[in-house]
């Protein structure tokens, strides 16, 4: 006997066996059960998620002979022969190769003609969107007003090119994704039928992979057993058929890009070419990982919204504390028109590793969030050490013998060029007084400069012992404060502190300045690291545009 394969031998036989659509279950069964059945659905939804197969379950429980509560008994000789696919009542059109005129007028005359067993016929027209506009037009009349012994039943995945006239004489009903943890519970018991042993981390890869849909699901376990048949199912094994990356790798290879280290994600994506990755899952896989890492960051509610393990969820965690959101938006973005490249590329590796230069590359755009993350690379060098002038970086920081650390350095310059005492700011601080801007701006009685407030940008800047919140007005009303910000400046400086401890030096700006603004940030921190570096006289000429 020939093999079945996985997703039609567990077909669903009954409503009850249908997962993650009870919204639609439960409507139809109420329908058949008050004899209040419709003559025209229409079924929409993404791939796999159960829409012929629902069709076909009603088909077998209106003309069953001894339905219960609405559900067919798949005992009696109608239920048989609709599932054998032979019974002269279910009638099943592909639109995609039946879209003609002369098809639905084919429909038009049989339809004249009643059931010789049975109750209902019933037409299930699968991929209806691909009738031809001819053919949707010949469908209307009778679609309207059919016999009372026929049903038509519409399956979409497309539901948008399906013309409104037709739509407005239908029920219709949206068939949802089915989640990633009943799709992993189906699989554990078909899989147990099966007699295969899966472990459950293996099983929940192959239901993220599905995407929603439980045919997808079924055939990409069926090509797992096929690949490791007799063996017990893992999920490095998962891994290696699927061409997937796990979390650990996903968090290798973003962490090698954070560190600008080409080397090392060439090496990496050399390593998951050789092992049989797909490119464009690949990119698909660690932009989905970017997408979770940045929802963590956003969101204070985010193990709601991610389907993951609790050991990848540390991990992700740990990254979306390392990384800013908009590295993570500018991450996305360049993965995106990636992944639309290798769509239609010859050469996708070369497209690949062009695509992750420009990861590691800020410098190579020159759009906001670019200039941003080059900011915050400087930031966190600075904060580091990593730029510190030789004539501090040699002195003696033995306090007994006069001389002072970097910190201590740039604390006296703030000491002596404002007359009073000023924090030193760090990322950390940055961030913590971003995290409760809109309340620390909420206690300022006028509404106009607190609304330019909470709309502005946030940033510190290295120049003058690096002691300065920059805050970047968007709105030309703001050059009103810029003018005169003693007033400003003195009271913010007062909220900042009640709010955060910190005593931190403030200066405003509009966003006309913004841009030349970082520039000059830019210039003078890699001056600065070319002349401790180089150790020789240096000239760095300005770009004249």
């Amino acid at each position: 006997m020939s093999y079945t394969a996985l997703y039609r031998k567990f077909r669903p036989d009954t409503f009850s066996e249908v997962k993650g659509q009870d919204h639609v279950v439960r409507t139809l069964q109420n329908q058949i059960r008050s004899g209040r059945i419709g003559h025209a659905y229409l079924f929409c939804g993404t791939r796999g998620t159960g829409k012929t197969s629902v069709a076909k379950i009603m088909a077998k429980a209106v003309n069953c002979e001894n339905p219960r509560d609405g559900e067919p008994c798949g005992t009696c000789k109608s239920c048989r022969a609709i599932a054998a696919g032979s019974s002269l009542n279910v009638i099943e059109i592909d639109a995609a190769s039946n879209n003609g005129v002369e098809n639905i007028r084919q429909i038009r005359e049989e339809v004249a003609y009643s059931p010789a067993e049975g109750k209902y016929k019933v037409y299930i027209i699968d991929e209806v969107h691909m009738l031809s506009q001819g053919a949707f037009n010949a469908l209307l009349k009778t679609l309207e007003e059919p016999p009372s012994y026929v049903i038509f039943i519409l399956a979409t995945t497309e539901a948008h090119k399906v013309p409104v006239t037709i739509v407005s004489r239908c029920q219709r009903y949206e068939f949802h994704r089915i989640s990633r943890q009943e799709i992993a519970d189906r699989l554990s018991d078909l899989l147990a039928r099966e007699g295969v042993e899966a472990d459950e981390k293996a099983i929940r890869c192959i239901a993220r992979k599905a995407d929603g849909g439980m045919r997808d699901a079924l055939s990409l376990a069926d090509q797992c057993i096929s690949f490791y048949l007799g063996e017990p199912l893992t999920y490095d094994k998962v891994l290696n058929v699927l061409g997937t990356i796990d979390t650990e790798e996903e968090s290798r290879l973003l962490a090698e890009i954070r560190s600008g280290d080409v080397t090392a994600v060439f090496a990496h994506l050399e390593e998951m070419i050789y092992r049989g990755r797909d490119l464009s899952q690949l990119i698909a896989d660690f932009t989905w990982y970017l997408r979770n890492v940045l929802l963590v960051k956003a969101s204070d509610h985010a193990d709601d919204l991610l389907d993951v393990s609790e050991e990848n969820m540390e991990i992700v965690l740990r990254d979306a504390g390392s990384v800013s959101e908009d590295t993570l938006i500018r991450y996305i973005r360049v993965l995106g028109d990636l992944s639309n490249q290798l769509r239609y590329a010859t050469g996708k590796r070369v497209v690949a590793e062009v695509g992750l230069l420009r990861l590691c590359r800020p410098q190579m755009q020159t759009d906001r969030l670019s200039l941003a993350e080059r900011l915050d690379r400087l930031e966190e060098k600075l904060s580091s050490g990593a730029f510190v002038p030789a004539s501090q970086g040699s002195g003696d920081t033995n306090p007994s013998a006069g001389g002072y650390g970097q910190a201590e350095a740039a604390e006296e310059t703030a000491k002596a060029k404002h007359g009073k005492q000023y924090d030193i700011p760090t990322p950390e601080d940055l961030k913590l007084i971003r995290s409760q801007w809109k309340g620390i701006v909420s206690g300022i009685d006028n509404p106009r400069l607190r609304n330019l407030l909470q709309i502005a940008d946030l940033m510190f800047s290295p120049e003058e012992g690096s002691d300065q919140l920059i805050i970047v007005f968007h709105d030309f009303q703001g050059e009103t404060y810029t003018k005169n910000p003693g007033p400003v400046t003195g009271f913010l400086e007062e909220l900042i502190l009640e709010k955060t401890g910190k005593h931190i030096r403030i200066r405003m700006i509009v966003s006309a300045e913004k841009e030349q603004q970082r520039n000059t940030l830019i210039a003078v921190s890699v001056e600065e690291a070319a002349r401790e570096h180089i150790h020789m006289p240096l000239e760095i000429e300005e770009d004249e545009d």
